[in-house]
């Protein structure tokens, strides 16, 4: 995998202003400081001088944060060996030791199907650490599992933003809104299970989100001639490339289009076993 530097053509300067910049603005954009921090550290530490420590630091957070431990550890072993009887550095200690205690008992918590509390220690845990994806994740799932859609909703909205690359957060995202219902919740189903098919095209699920989302669009009474048009045409879409990887892996084809009728049929919804 290519380095940062190598990415993004900058060299170790640019990284340590960019970590400061961070720093100045206050951001909690943890992902990206683990990114460019780790780089920093292992590969330039000698360069920093005193700027080191403070790098340590934030790297440190960030890591918590993305429930990068090893890397937390890294950096707080340094900052012990340097000031072994900073309250500073304790703090941190500290910080450490409750994010690996909350993970544990939030872990006991689902283990023992006590759903209520596990979101409750959840989200205490994500006021300190908010950028730890794993357990916004973990949060949106329980949520989904006592049929709460709205905050696992925003617990999808809060991954897609720190990284909206990510296909499966986006298909996620359209199922749950599709589970909602409502015209308006089915648009939005529709829009992310194209995002998430942009991102991969061979994301089956979402290919048929995308149809079912539009199938029942389209269906409605409450939409404009124009809506229900472009609804159509997106569902025969959908379903074309359906039966495209169905021929290809040799399977039955399991959905048709009637373009004469505008009407949809579904034979089978083993779709969801051949393409989990």
């Amino acid at each position: 995998m290519a380095s940062v530097s190598e990415m993004y053509d900058v060299g170790w300067e640019e990284m340590r202003d960019k970590l400061r910049k961070w720093r100045e603005d206050t951001c909690r954009n943890s992902e990206q400081i683990v990114d460019v921090g780790e780089e920093l550290i292992s590969e330039h530490a000698s360069k920093l001088g005193d700027d080191i420590w403070i790098i340590y630091e934030q790297v440190m957070i960030a890591a918590l944060d993305c429930s990068r431990d090893d890397l937390a550890l890294t950096c707080l072993q340094e900052l012990r060996k340097q000031f072994p009887d900073s309250h500073r550095v304790k703090r941190l200690t500290g910080m450490r030791l409750e994010a690996l205690e909350r993970k544990r008992k939030i872990s006991i918590l689902k283990a023992q199907g006590k759903s209520t509390e596990a979101i409750r220690e959840l989200n205490e845990y994500l006021e300190q650490f908010v950028g730890d994806q794993e357990a916004w994740h973990e949060l949106s799932e329980l949520y989904i599992n006592e049929h709460d859609y709205g905050k696992a909703a925003f617990c999808l909205e809060e991954l897609m933003m720190t990284n909206p690359h990510n296909h499966l957060y986006c298909e996620q995202y359209a199922e749950v809104k599709y589970t909602q219902g409502g015209l308006e919740n089915l648009e939005l189903s529709r829009k992310y299970f194209a995002q998430a098919l942009r991102l991969n095209n061979r994301n089956m699920r979402a290919l048929f989100g995308l149809y079912m989302s539009a199938s029942h669009i389209a269906a409605s009474p409450k939409v404009s001639a124009k809506v229900k048009k472009d609804n159509i045409k997106y569902a025969a879409w959908a379903a074309t490339q359906i039966n495209r990887a169905y021929k290809v892996s040799h399977k039955e084809i399991l959905i048709r289009f009637d373009v004469r009728a505008h009407s949809f049929t579904t034979f089978s919804f083993l779709l969801v076993s051949v393409f989990p």
